[in-house]
């Protein structure tokens, strides 16, 4: 049988593809090693590449607005000064969020402080009056004394304590070296990013040269369109789910100041900004605000977490769905499948990231099942 040269190529290709496959399970351990190694040395361009994504969104919106109708000598500012207007933008958002937040644990801290010392003469006097009317627990507690031993027990705490002391150390040492290395990591990714923005039109330049030089034009455009519908559904989700924490923290703050709880704005910031997690990400502000309340008022604490279920139905089934779902066309019962797998395969970035995934592969698939119902003619009511 004779073979053409573009079916000796494809063999060929088939071939050294198969083998690549074979060798990869086959020392599955050193693969995986080494994919880790590369990840480690590209992450802080793929950090760079993740803040430039999240800063491009509100970046080319101020473009539009300020430049859509400039001149040609003024479009080569366009870049710049977006750029710099996104990043006050953001700094002056992070300030808010600081100036409302820590002022206010610095007060609640400083009242724990005060209140402290005056009521642990209370419990004192709770726990005397619970012995008192419970002479059992007297005697529990002496034979509970009577089997230990004190001694060996002195033994182990000097052992936990010099080991404590060893390992803090160290630890100390390995978190510093953490922090240190976080923060140029966090630096060389956000230098990356600002450099992306500002050259973004010239990169997507070069990436279109590159796509159209080696796929088929067919196969490129079909990969220009995948990346415009990933990016506007990344786009718009991050859209979404800022407006639905605002609403969320704005719902919290009218109805706390309404019902007269305190910590009204502390609590409506806080669950605003974890609410940026998809879904579960506002009970950690439920959780703060009720301990914050706590120390207040316990009765009005066992109330607003009433409050934080029934808000949290409301938003859960009717705001989140509509919001973030609607802005991404993603249906809700898909919206809580997608933050579902994703906290459990990612944990937070999974959840962030596999809600706009999800809504590429849906409507992807949508299209294509579309397109093969009407070629045979086929209409589903």
């Amino acid at each position: 049988m004779q073979l053409d040269k573009d079916t000796l190529r494809k063999l060929r290709g088939l071939i050294i593809f198969t083998l690549v496959i074979l060798v990869g399970l086959w020392r599955f351990s050193i693969v995986l090693q080494a994919v880790k190694a590369i990840l480690h040395i590209l992450f802080p361009f793929l950090l760079g590449g993740a803040i430039a994504f999240v800063l491009s969104v509100p970046m080319n919106r101020i473009r539009k607005r300020l430049f859509a109708n400039a001149k040609e000598k003024q479009k080569k500012f366009a870049a710049p000064v977006s750029l710099i207007l996104t990043l006050i933008f953001v700094l002056a958002l992070l300030s808010l969020v600081t100036i409302v937040v820590v002022p206010e644990l610095g007060n609640t801290i400083a009242t724990l402080g005060k209140t402290l010392p005056e009521k642990v003469p209370v419990l004192m006097k709770k726990a005397e009056q619970l012995v008192s009317n419970h002479p059992e627990l007297v005697d529990y507690i002496d034979e509970v004394q009577a089997q230990l031993n004190w001694e060996e027990i002195l033994n182990q705490l000097v052992t936990f304590f010099r080991i404590g002391a060893n390992s803090m150390l160290s630890s100390t040492i390995s978190v510093a070296t953490g922090i240190v290395s976080g923060v140029g990591t966090f630096f060389i990714g956000f230098v990356f990013a600002c450099y992306i923005l500002l050259q973004q039109e010239f990169l997507k330049r070069q990436m279109k040269k590159l796509i159209f030089a080696y796929l088929k034009e067919k196969h490129a455009n079909r990969f220009l369109q995948i990346c415009a519908l990933t990016y506007r559904t990344f786009s718009n989700f991050l859209t979404g789910q800022c407006l639905e924490a605002v609403i969320l923290g704005m719902m919290f703050f009218v109805s706390m100041t309404i019902l007269r709880f305190p910590f009204a704005v502390l609590v409506g910031v806080l669950i605003a900004f974890t609410a940026l997690i998809p879904i579960f990400g506002a009970f950690v502000g439920c959780a703060v605000g009720t301990f914050l309340i706590l120390t207040v008022n316990p009765s009005q604490a066992a109330a607003f977490i009433v409050l934080f279920l029934v808000l949290q139905q409301i938003e859960g089934n009717l705001i989140y769905p509509k919001v973030v779902g609607g802005s991404i066309g993603l249906p809700a019962i898909w919206v809580l499948v997608a933050v579902t797998l994703g906290g459990s395969l990612f944990g937070i970035v999974g959840m962030l990231v596999f809600i706009p995934i999800v809504s590429v592969v849906y409507t992807l698939l949508k299209e294509d099942v579309n397109k093969r119902l009407i070629e045979k003619d086929i209409t589903i009511e």
